[in-house]
């Protein structure tokens, strides 16, 4: 009965902590200059430049035309 009380409990303790290691890499997350925020900076950078693109195709004028940054 003790052996099964264990296995809970470490299991409880388990679910709220943070993962060793990201779900796509073995690199362990973390802030500041990591190779890991990097990686997830650039995918971000990625998308948004994607969306850039997509607006200009839409629309067919410039993106800071558009957003209004340029008459």
């Amino acid at each position: 009965m003790t052996t099964s009380s264990t296995d809970a409990t470490s299991q409880e303790s388990g679910a709220g902590s943070v993962p060793a290691t990201s779900a796509t890499t073995s690199d362990v997350p973390a802030f500041g200059w990591s190779g890991y925020a990097e990686r997830v900076n650039g995918r971000f950078a990625m998308v948004g430049f994607a969306a850039v693109l997509l607006v200009e195709a839409l629309c067919h004028d410039t993106f800071l035309h558009w957003a209004g940054l340029v008459p």
